[in-house]
């Protein structure tokens, strides 16, 4: 993947939003017409594209958006176009959530939404594919989609950059060698949001090691607000929900206060000390210390591997969901004694924890795309112990990936042990 990141072949998708109507529309129409190149056919003879040899546009998005045709009680209230950065755009998780963000449900029925969809030359059909699709579903939000394999192109002006793309691992590869080989690809990644991204873009990384890879796409992004970099670990924070909800004989609505701290990785540290079901302390309601102790963190961390073994695959629905909560969470209000995990920068963090770390921890938000660290969890004898051993594994991902952090200090790797979450490349 790492060897695509700097090509520049792409297609841009443009779709322009007008709120007067466009009297030269027609005669725009057949300039477009005259600068389709080339008509592409199937293989069974179906048309497939049609990309302008002047200006890369394809499909439909090269013609202009008439907003006066809409109901202006809603384009009344459209917000300007946010420009959104996915990368992997041709996975399964993907698949699931450009269409969530591309029909408001992830950041509103008022928002505007540009996709920019990065891929590599080996991917770049199947993301023409999707890009199809997605014209085919007509939603009046999508503005413009871009596709490319250059991240210096499709990261351009992004305000959000969500980081699915990452090498699998392969038959023999060690968790060093993971490290070492997709965080290569985030340094990259990280370089070209420093340099062409909005100055305040937000990012979530899925890509795993994920709280690995944001850290060290961070620290090649100096120009960025530290506090921008998340690290997805809402899918564990909806699992140990739904575990508790069923050990107590609740629904998982009834679970809240929910926190999954550290690493996205088995060393996570779902937290049942400060978690609530029906509002009272988990503790109280589920009397069995043994099972909150020893058997709910394993539950939670081997999901994964529990649905590959029912039906063969894994969790790309589930996971683009977890994405879609997470963001949702930035531009919510968070509700009174209540919470959300993102793996969020460690600086200035009230918890004692390392800086420098991408750590998973207690989060709200007042619903304007920023956060806060909730400072008032209970952090009992239990719990310290499991957060500093998680910590410690992040520490030492840290350093094995040292030599792909600006100024680092140590770059030795001692890890042994695979944490990699059955399930999970």
């Amino acid at each position: 993947m790492s060897s695509v990141l700097t090509q520049t072949k792409h297609a841009c998708f443009c779709s322009h939003f007008r709120r007067r109507p466009n009297k030269q529309l027609g005669a725009s129409l057949n300039r477009n017409k005259q600068l389709w190149q080339r008509i592409s056919e199937s293989r069974d003879g179906l048309v497939t594209a049609a990309v302008s040899s002047e200006t890369g546009s394809y499909g439909v998005f090269t013609l202009n958006y008439e907003a006066d045709n809409e109901d202006p009680r809603l384009t009344s209230t459209w917000k300007k176009t946010m420009n959104v950065v996915v990368t992997g755009a041709a996975g399964q998780i993907a698949n699931h959530l450009l269409f969530m963000i591309a029909s408001g449900e992830v950041f509103g029925r008022d928002q505007p939404i540009a996709l920019h969809l990065l891929g590599s030359e080996r991917s770049r059909e199947a993301v023409e594919g999707v890009a199809m699709e997605l014209e085919d579903s007509l939603y009046p939000l999508l503005r413009q989609v871009i596709i490319g394999t250059d991240p210096y192109k499709v990261f351009k002006d992004a305000d959000w950059a969500i980081l699915i793309g990452a090498k699998p691992r392969g038959p023999g590869m060690e968790r060093a060698d993971l490290l070492d080989i997709n965080g290569q690809i985030f340094q990259e990644q990280g370089k070209a949001i420093n340099e062409v991204a909005s100055r305040n873009c937000k990012m979530m990384v899925v890509g795993n090691p994920c709280n690995t890879n944001a850290m060290i796409a961070m620290e090649n992004a100096p120009d960025i607000p530290r506090e921008n970099w998340h690290a997805l670990t809402r899918l564990d924070e909806n699992r140990a929900k739904c575990q508790l909800g069923l050990k107590a004989g609740k629904f998982y609505t009834s679970v809240t206060n929910m926190c999954v701290w550290g690493n996205h990785s088995t060393s996570q540290v779902p937290d049942f000390v400060n978690a609530k079901i029906g509002g009272k302390r988990t503790p109280a309601v589920i009397k069995d210390t043994q099972w909150l102790k020893e058997e709910f963190t394993p539950t939670v961390a081997t999901r994964g591997a529990a649905l590959i073994k029912k039906w063969g695959r894994s969790s790309g629905a589930s996971t683009a969901v977890s994405i879609a909560d997470a963001l949702r969470s930035l531009y919510t209000p968070t509700p009174e004694g209540d919470c959300f995990s993102s793996a969020v920068c460690t600086d200035g963090n009230p918890y004692d924890l390392e800086e420098g770390l991408i750590f998973s921890m207690p989060c709200r938000s007042n619903g304007d795309g920023t956060y806060e660290v909730i400072d008032d969890f209970v952090i009992d004898d239990w719990l310290r112990s499991k957060l500093e051993a998680t910590q410690q594994e992040l520490i030492l991902e840290r350093d094995c990936v040292g030599h792909l952090i600006p100024n680092s200090s140590r770059a030795v790797c001692t890890i042994k042990e695979d944490t990699m979450l059955p399930g999970e490349n």
